[in-house]
């Protein structure tokens, strides 16, 4: 349990951070949405060409490990829009930041360390290759769904393929062939910008929490939190053990992956949009306080606690 503390404590302390400086005015309400539309923009758009580009995918694919997270991440997507819009009576692009908060997981701050602690260098490969493809399958998807609703076809296209995650994206493949020659100072500016993504993205949402507090309820944040914390992980962990044959520690992975809770993208999604702002940011800090005790304990059911 402790362990667990320690890891998540950064996240909540970057958060602190952000409300304690609004709160005490030391930064205004607009420091927030710019530094949102920096990382937006330009440090995940910068994280996910480093990630992509230098990224080890091996030459024959573990079908049964795709399918068994992202099985287990379609199906709290759907679910978690549903419940949105049925129950709480969101619409549009709302109804995306609250699917994607569900099925989105914190990788960076609680994901990593904690499988590495967990499984050590046998865990690296499959985290590795979900790290790689986690992030760019969920922004776009995201995108598709918000600009697919009222765009036609080519206005939705148009769209994008101008739109940072995506331009990102695509860079990031492109650059796989010539990534060795690419020069020292180039990869340097890329991981300068990229490395401030994650605690400027924090920073941010602790400025908003300031701003929104529980406005919007306790009831939709606490649905996409069990939904992220409790029947992700459980579905990708009857689908990777139950029904498809690998490794235990792949399976493991997959599974310790799918119990992260809501990942700051959510937030930076819904600030982009200027919609679901208030809810992703409560689910994203309420699910993260619940994992201390959720993930303890699926490390333990796994018998790696």
């Amino acid at each position: 349990m402790l362990a667990a503390l320690l890891v998540v404590l950064p996240v909540f302390g970057l958060i602190a951070l952000g409300y304690l400086a609004r709160w005490t005015k030391l930064l205004r309400e607009t420091t927030g949405e710019g530094l949102s539309d920096f990382v937006f923009v330009l440090a995940v758009p910068c994280l996910l060409f480093r990630t992509l580009a230098k990224a080890d995918v091996p030459q024959t694919q573990p079908w049964g490990y795709w399918i068994a997270y992202f099985t287990g991440l379609a199906i709290v997507w759907a679910l978690a829009m549903l419940i949105a819009s049925r129950v709480f009576a969101r619409k549009g692009p709302e109804l995306v930041v609250s699917g994607f908060a569900a099925a989105q997981s914190n990788t960076v701050f609680v994901g990593v360390p904690m499988i590495l602690k967990a499984y050590g260098e046998a865990g690296a490969v499959p985290l590795g290759l979900l790290l790689a493809i986690h992030l760019p399958v969920t922004m776009t998807v995201a995108t598709l769904l918000a600009e697919g609703r009222t765009a036609s076809p080519a206005l939705m296209t148009r769209r994008l393929f101008t739109h940072p995650i995506i331009i990102g994206i695509i860079l990031g493949m492109l650059a796989r062939p010539v990534v060795g020659q690419l020069p020292t100072p180039f990869w340097t500016l890329i991981d300068l910008i990229a490395g401030a993504a994650v605690p400027c993205a924090l920073i941010s949402l602790g400025i908003s929490m300031r701003r929104y507090g529980l406005e919007s309820g306790l009831g939709l944040p606490v649905a996409l939190s069990a939904l992220k914390l409790g029947l992700h992980p459980l579905i990708v962990y009857v689908l990777a053990t139950r029904v498809f044959d690998m490794p235990p520690h792949w399976s493991g992975v997959a599974v310790l992956f799918a119990a992260c809770p809501c990942g700051i993208n959510a937030y930076l999604f819904a600030e982009r949009y200027r919609q679901g702002v208030a809810d992703a940011s409560s689910a994203i800090t309420l699910s993260t306080l619940i994992s201390l005790f959720t993930t303890a304990a699926w490390l333990t059911w796994l018998g790696v606690g």
